[in-house]
Parts: C-alpha cells; structure tokens; sequence
C-alpha cells in the first residue's frame, strides 16, 4: 500500500498494520502463469474495427499497411498472436492515440474534454484531492451536471482517505453519482469487505468517444511539468511528478467503457441515469488498439500475464519505464532471461520516491537483474510516477499498473496496449529523453553500497508483499 509523503502519519501506519494483520493467514506468492510462447497453429488474428469483427482479409490488409510504414511485421504478428490468446479481449482498429506527458498537458486535455461534454461523463480514480486541481475538476464537473450532462464517479476509499466528505457532499449534491469504492467502514460495505483490494484506476471517459487513462491521479503534485536535465523541481521547492497518459478516441473507447460500467454493477452502484453510452464509434484514426482491465477476482491479473508473455517473446528490446518496482519471481526470472538471450532489457526507475519501503524493496533486486545483465538507471530530479513499456518497438503500454505484488494481487488497474512501429516511435523518444535525465546504476558502484542502505532492502522486502 503506498502512501504519499515520505513518513506515514499515524491513521497510514494503522492502516498498513490493519491490512497485515487481516492478511497473514492469505499471504503467498503471485500464481505462476506460464505463457505459450509457440506461435498459436490456429486462424490468424482477427481485428476489430467501427462495426465490428472484420474478416480475415480485413485483418490481413491492416497488417499489410503496417508493414508499408516500414513495420517489422514478424515481430508484431508474433506478438498479437500471443497477445490474443492470453487476454481475449478485442484488439480494434481505427483508433487514434495521443500521448500526453506530465499533469499539466494532461489536465489541460482532460478539462478541454469535459468542458464540450454533451451526454455523459464517467470518472474513475484513486486519488482526487481537495486541493486546487480538484477543485478545478470540482467545478468543471458539477457545471456539466448543472448543464444536464449525467457525471458518474468512482472514487477509491483509501485513495481518497484524505479528501473531506464535504468535498464529495458537494458532488453529490449538485445531482453527480458517486460511488466509494470498497469502503473503509466495513458498515457501509455493499458487497463483500476487501480492505486490500482497491481500485487504483484512472480513467476518464466522455460522451462514450474520447477516454483518458494512465498513472495521472487528480492532484496538484502533479501540477509541475517535469524536467530534462538536472534536479529543477517547482515553483514552491518541491520536486515535479514525472508521469504519462494516453488521450484514445476510435472503437477501443467502447472496450474501456465497459470496463467502468462493469466496475459500478460490481460495487453495486444505484442505477445509472440512462445516457449514450454507447454511441456509435467510426473509425478516426490509423492505431491498433488493445484494452486490458485486471483485478484481484480473476485467476491472475490479464496485464501481468500481457506484459510476461510479451518480455519472454521480444527479441530486440525491453524498456520499462516505472515508479514502483518490487518484482516477484517470476517477473525477475522473465526479465533475467530477456538480458541472457541478448535482448537490450533497460530499466528507467525513481531516485526520488514518496513510498521509501517500496523504493527499498525494488533496489534489494538490483545486484540480481545487473549481474544478469539487465541495465538500471535512476531517473534524476522528479518523482517518477510512469509505468509504460516498450518491446521490440512494436509493443507498447500505458496503464495505472505498476510491477509490484500490490498491482498484480490486489488492485483493479487498467492499462492500454497499442501496436505497431508509428507509435512505438513516439514512445522511444520519450524514453530516450528520461534515459538523458537518468543516471546509470553499475554493478560495481551497487556492490560497494553502505549498510544502512542494505538494512532498509532487506526490512522493506520484508513488507514486499502488501506494499
């Protein structure tokens, strides 16, 4: 369980000791999921497109033009084929994709987006402060409830602990719906109590057409653009939040809006004002598109399983970019393994930190993946809160999950996979511009760390499972 702020106060260090005390008796190690990394024998994968399935020679002709903008297209079949029979869900067509880097772009779109809204507004987030960027969003949203566009919000219990229930009174006054995700007061619990399971999603959706999702909580830490060089931080002396989002509009946002709708019947929300959610999506752009939801109900987290078989079958690259890193076994063995065959395994991870146990936890493993191999590099001056990846050039994701015990066993979280060379592009510029503003983590200089640092690996590994 993170927590911001470098020192928990007192109701964070009871919680925490309550999560664990409730758990013991479950605790145990992430299910082992072997991907089939031999190419499927069966019909070749089927895309989705506006109205639908499209057919085999559809799929093949969106195929054939990726391989016309330069695409290597025995990486990227390889990878969709083992994609599609790991997750199920459709891979769309037709989609356009914007990548937003850091609160400010990214606030600046979503509010833009809310402000034209005609129908509908569905919200999902873990964090929503009452701070300046939530009050912004505050009244952004309540003008669209007063204008007659229905606001739907979930909003995590423990993630937003710390905004006054006046905050969400005024919400739900002005007609909002809003619903608290797994709440703390197991009183009010209307399905099953699951302290630890949380909902650590960001996901805003329009109209039904354009969607938003990432690692962007609504808070004003992120309210700084983060750095290129140096340790620059912002106006009132802090450091900015390093963070990334995608901006999607196409046939994927249909995908993503069931998963909010499925997340409001499964917390058993009151019935949703009857609005288009659904509206009819044409195709408005040139990206494939996968959207992944993963929570603690399912055998073993969709996303997890993606982004294993994924680094087991790349054979170029694999650049991780992300903020909580406490990797189980079978994550490190998958990456140790990418580094041996000679694929470039390349981590950017925090130098800064606002979960000291979690920061800890993840260096305890970095003598391990070095030894094997595996690059290390800290990114310097900022709070890094990404979680992307990118394989092969041709495989990239944008989520909310992060590589750690807590995203794969207990949260709900949301990411998007896109395919293809033309964005992969766009996403190695980005991480070539966060590997400038890193510093490399050697071998040598890691073994020749003091003690003090190796007691807090060793005390914070101690608590991997539940941070």
């Amino acid at each position: 369980m993170k927590f911001r702020g470098s020192v928990l106060g007192p109701c964070g260090w009871l919680f925490m000791l309550l999560v664990w005390a409730l758990g013991l008796a479950g605790c145990g190690n992430l299910p082992t999921v072997v991907p089939d990394l031999v190419r499927p024998s069966g019909p070749p994968v089927q895309l989705t497109g506006a109205r639908g399935p499209l057919s085999a020679a559809q799929s093949r002709a969106v195929l054939g033009r990726l391989e016309k903008r330069g695409q290597d297209i025995s990486l990227l079949d390889r990878h969709l084929a083992l994609e599609e029979a790991i997750v199920g869900s459709p891979l769309t067509t037709g989609n356009q994709v914007r990548l937003l880097q850091d609160g400010p772009a990214t606030y600046r779109a979503m509010l833009a987006t809310i402000m034209a809204a005609r129908d509908h507004i569905n919200l999902e987030t873990y964090i929503l402060d009452d701070d300046e960027i939530g009050q912004q969003f505050s009244r952004a949203l309540i003008d669209k409830q007063q204008q007659g566009v229905q606001v739907n919000l979930i909003r995590d219990s423990v993630g937003t602990i710390g905004t006054p229930v006046a905050f969400f009174k005024r919400l739900s006054d002005s007609g909002i719906a809003v619903l608290e995700f797994n709440p703390i007061n197991p009183l009010v619990a209307r399905t099953v109590w699951a302290l630890n399971q949380r909902d650590h999603r960001k996901l805003l959706i329009v109209d039904g057409e354009t969607a938003f999702l990432g690692g962007i909580n609504i808070s004003s830490v992120y309210s700084g653009s983060a750095p290129l060089h140096g340790a620059r931080g912002r106006s009132d002396g802090t450091l900015a939040w390093r963070d990334t989002d995608l901006q999607l509009r196409g046939p994927v946002v249909a995908e993503f809006q069931k998963l909010f709708l499925a997340s409001w019947e499964n917390q058993k929300g009151p019935p949703l004002a009857a609005k288009n959610y659904f509206p009819r999506l044409d195709g408005i752009g040139r990206e494939v598109v996968r959207a992944i939801g993963s929570s603690p109900e399912e055998s073993y987290s969709l996303i997890y399983a993606t982004l294993l078989s994924a680094i087991g079958s790349a054979e170029t690259s694999v650049y991780l970019t992300n903020a909580y890193f406490v990797p189980d076994p079978q994550l490190l063995a998958t990456l140790e393994a990418a580094a041996r065959r000679g694929v470039d395994v390349t981590l950017i991870l925090p130098s800064k930190t606002d979960s000291w146990l979690v920061f800890h936890a993840g260096r305890g493993y970095y003598a391990r993946l070095l030894r094997a191999g595996v690059k290390i590099y800290e990114r310097r001056g900022v709070i890094l809160h990404s979680k992307t990846a990118l394989i092969d050039g041709v495989w990239a994701t944008v989520g909310s999950t992060n590589l750690d015990w807590r995203s794969f066993l207990h949260n709900y979280e949301l990411n998007a996979v896109v395919l293809g060379a033309e964005f992969g592009k766009q996403m190695q510029a980005m991480f070539d511009k966060d590997l400038e503003a890193s510093d490399a983590i050697t071998l040598e200089q890691w073994e020749r760390r003091g003690l003090t640092l190796r007691v807090k690996e060793l005390f914070a590994r101690a608590w991997e499972y539940w941070l």
